[in-house]
């Protein structure tokens, strides 16, 4: 019995368990303490207060839970020491020759039933059936001792038919037990009906995540699969190459090696001569008898003297033979040839797989800041944290596109040189005939079109006054408030107006870091869609790169505006003319 009183004390009234892990609220009732937090999570999600589930106190915000040290000491030593109450330890009221597990308790009969008792037991509505427990006095009022039949919808609280008659819940609206616990499932329900829809949403993003996952590893390990095969491809080039190169340079070396060996022989040959006759001209100096030396004279000996006296008159020393030496520059040029042909394969290989269109690819890569590509007589160098993406097709052994203009195109406020390379604002008519392809004001298009490939080449523009430089479709407007480059779908192009400069394309205009060269390299390349502008300073910066799906043959293409001196030029590539190779 003493047990039994016990247990109740130590039982919490959410779990009709003993304690785990027991909390105290500031009411001074204890619970489990997943118990109240799963209950306060339930009572947020249906937009109540947390309360105490024992006295119904409400709180604004959830309190302090303090976990009640001695209450759990005494709960791990109740079931220590009575290990039979680790399961429900309820027993049939009325087996009292054995202990038979309670399958039900009876409110009404506060009493525990096993399966046997439960069916003969009363059927009727005042004899509630519930799971087994020992906490009958949780279920009677406890100021009344009555059992608990009703539901206080002003206070939330359950009681008994005194607190309706007398007590403080007087006048009170009330509820059954089962019409309020009705009521509150239905809120339950449609709160879940609320949360079923979200939760398969949720499931179908996370499924659509980790399909996207999914994707993104397969991506990421074909192109791990790729850079390594490309790579390999690399190291076997330039492994190929190196042997190449060092084949020859032992090639060069052995033979400088044999006509030096055979000279030196010779000169060897020569002093050991020379010696001989040395030392016979000595021993004639060194003889006292007149006699013997002036009869040697007319001899070999005193010819060879006079020959040697001659030829050292003729020259004070023996010129040694002159001798080739290893040809650097044609290794220089090997290795600089062989590299170019293994960027440009690398080059090809990217754009065959490149899904973005992605127009260049860095060519070297150094530890330092600024990396320069150096050729013979090279002029500029390549800064790569200036252009991370884009390096220009000339640089990867791409020659620069000859260019003429069209005159038939050419404004007639627009000048052309005569090797038509340049145009000039001019405030003069030019009184050319009138043609469908002719501008009204500003432009003039080149006279060769790109409908494939990957083009180069450089313009200069003047310092005053303003100009733009870029391609354009030959469908393009010739007259009209859209005809100007960059102001219509059809032209993509390079703008200096007032000494600021900007790319546009179909009015979107955006704006470039200041620009100190007025010399311009632009990079097309028509399969892969882009077109890049650069600045040809020292280093090369790379300005900007429009993207797009080129439907028509491109022109390049030049405004010049009408303020001051304002002309544009088609310029030779330095680059190029200076033979820079990567």
């Amino acid at each position: 019995m003493a047990a039994a009183d016990l247990r109740d004390e130590l039982t919490c009234s959410v779990c009709q368990d003993i304690y785990t892990d027991p909390v105290s609220l500031p009411c001074g009732h204890n619970f489990c303490q997943g118990c109240i937090r799963r209950t306060w999570e339930w009572q947020e999600s249906i937009e109540e207060d947390p309360s105490c589930p024992e006295c119904r106190q409400k709180y604004r915000k959830k309190p302090e839970l303090q976990r009640n040290r001695s209450l759990c000491n005494i709960a791990e030593r109740f079931l220590s020491t009575h290990p039979e109450h680790n399961g429900t330890g309820i027993f049939c009221t009325y087996c009292v020759h054995s202990h038979v597990p309670a399958a039900k308790s009876c409110l009404l009969c506060e009493a525990s039933l096993c399966n046997t008792h439960v069916r003969v037991h009363s059927k009727s509505a005042e004899h509630v059936l519930i799971e087994p427990t020992t906490s009958m006095g949780n279920r009677k009022c406890s100021a009344h001792k009555e059992l608990l039949k009703y539901y206080c919808c002003e206070d939330g609280a359950c009681i008994c038919a005194s607190c309706c008659l007398a007590g403080e819940h007087r006048s009170h609206r009330v509820e059954l037990l089962n019409e309020a616990s009705e009521k509150k499932k239905e809120k339950l329900r449609n709160v879940l009906e609320k949360l079923s829809p979200e939760t398969d949403e949720t499931e179908r993003g996370a499924q659509r995540l980790q399909e996207h996952r999914r994707e993104v590893e397969k991506k990421a390990a074909s192109e791990t699969e790729r850079v390594t095969v490309l790579f390999r491809d690399i190291r076997e080039h330039l492994e190929t190459l190196e042997k190449r190169l060092l084949i020859n340079i032992t090639r060069q070396k052995e033979e400088l090696s044999l006509q030096l060996t055979n000279l030196i022989l010779e000169l060897d040959i020569k002093k050991d001569e020379l010696f001989r006759k040395i030392h016979q001209i000595e021993e004639l100096c060194n003889m006292a008898d007149p006699l013997t030396v002036l009869q040697e004279s007319d001899g070999a000996v005193f010819c060879v003297a006079e020959g040697a006296d001659k030829e050292g008159r003729e020259s004070d020393d023996i010129k040694v033979p002159a001798v080739g030496d290893l040809e650097v520059d044609l290794i220089s040029e090997t290795l600089l040839t062989g590299l170019a042909g293994i960027v440009t394969g690398v080059k090809e290989s990217i754009s065959r797989h490149s899904v973005s269109g992605i127009l260049n690819v860095e060519i070297l890569h150094s530890d330092d800041k600024n990396t320069s590509i150096e050729g013979k007589d090279s002029k500029y160098p390549i800064s790569c944290n200036q252009a991370p993406d884009h390096t220009p097709s000339l640089l990867c052994g791409q020659k620069t596109t000859d260019l003429e203009l069209d005159i038939n195109t050419a404004a007639n406020n627009i000048s052309v040189s005569e090797d038509r390379k340049s145009a000039f604002y001019s405030l003069q008519d030019q009184c050319r005939p009138q043609a469908p392809e002719r501008f009204k004001y500003y432009q003039v298009l080149s006279e060769k079109s790109f409908h494939l490939g990957q083009h180069y080449w450089e313009v200069e523009g003047s310092k005053t006054g303003d100009w733009r430089v870029g391609v354009a479709y030959a469908s393009i407007e010739r007259d009209g408030v859209q005809f100007h480059l960059g102001d219509n779908s059809k032209s993509w192009c390079l703008c200096k107006e007032n000494n600021n400069y900007t790319v546009r394309h179909d009015k979107k205009e955006t704006s470039l870091p200041h620009v100190f060269c007025r010399k311009i390299g632009i990079s097309l390349d028509y399969e892969a869609g882009c077109l890049s502008f650069y600045e040809l300073s020292e280093p090369i910066r790379h300005l900007h790169t429009f993207t797009a799906k080129f439907t028509e043959p491109l022109h390049a293409a030049f405004w010049v505006g009408r303020w001051g001196e304002t002309w544009v030029t088609i310029v030779n590539s330095l680059l190029n003319n200076k033979g820079l190779t990567t």
